[in-house]
């Protein structure tokens, strides 16, 4: 264990120093073109001011360097191009790398869990599961069971309150007052002489039937 993770520090070690590494060449080759492509554009002044003079040796022998300048500054831009593409791959290689790494260790987890947990153990754990939600099942049921059976209670005494319950509720029944007859309608020709009675209100009828139930 302890090799493949020294040696997985070492690749890595090693990936990061070529990069920093290729930077550096980099770096270098860019300063390089920058210093050329300024030399280059000396020569060209140079052959100017040689042809305003006439000398035109001296402008085609600063032209000839100039031309000698570019061919290494184009040069330089085909390996600044390959460093490029070298640090492309490298990163690539990298990342790739770091993906596998992260899938052995994910794939390595899982195994270590799967081997910690078997199915005998999920399957005792979902009967114990199962055991103990009958058993809250019970004790609930117990607990919500009502106190004492019906039997218990004596069917003679139920028949009697019964009866008086019937007996009450015949006495109010009777204890109410009656309702008034309605008038009958006598033609306008023979009606009585004698007033009609006033109709009577209700604290009257309750006050003569609270007298009669005094009287008996």
């Amino acid at each position: 264990m302890f090799t493949k993770i020294f040696g997985k520090q070492k690749q890595e070690t090693s990936a990061i120093s070529s990069l920093e590494k290729l930077n550096e060449t980099l770096e270098m080759l860019e300063k390089k073109e920058s210093v050329l492509t300024k030399k280059a554009s000396v020569e060209v002044e140079k052959a100017r001011e040689f042809t305003r003079a006439k000398n035109k040796k001296a402008a085609i022998q600063c032209l000839k360097r100039k031309r000698l300048l570019e061919q290494q500054i184009e040069q330089l831009g085909n390996y600044q191009l390959r460093i490029h593409d070298q640090m492309i791959l490298l990163e690539g290689a990298k990342a790739t790398t770091e993906t596998v790494d992260a899938l052995k260790s994910g794939a390595a987890a899982m195994k270590k869990m799967q081997k910690a947990m078997s199915m005998d153990d999920v399957e005792n754990t979902m009967d114990e599961i199962n055991e103990q939600t009958e058993n809250m099942k019970e004790i609930q049921a117990a607990l919500a069971a009502p106190m004492g059976a019906a039997a218990d209670f004596d069917e003679d005494e139920l028949e009697a309150e019964l009866e008086e319950l019937e007996d009450a509720e015949l006495e109010e029944e009777l204890l109410k007052p009656m309702a008034p007859v309605a008038s009958i309608h006598v033609p306008a020709g023979r009606q009585s002489a004698r007033p009609a009675p006033q109709k009577r209100t209700a604290e009257e009828e309750e006050l003569d039937a609270l007298q009669a139930e005094m009287a008996l």
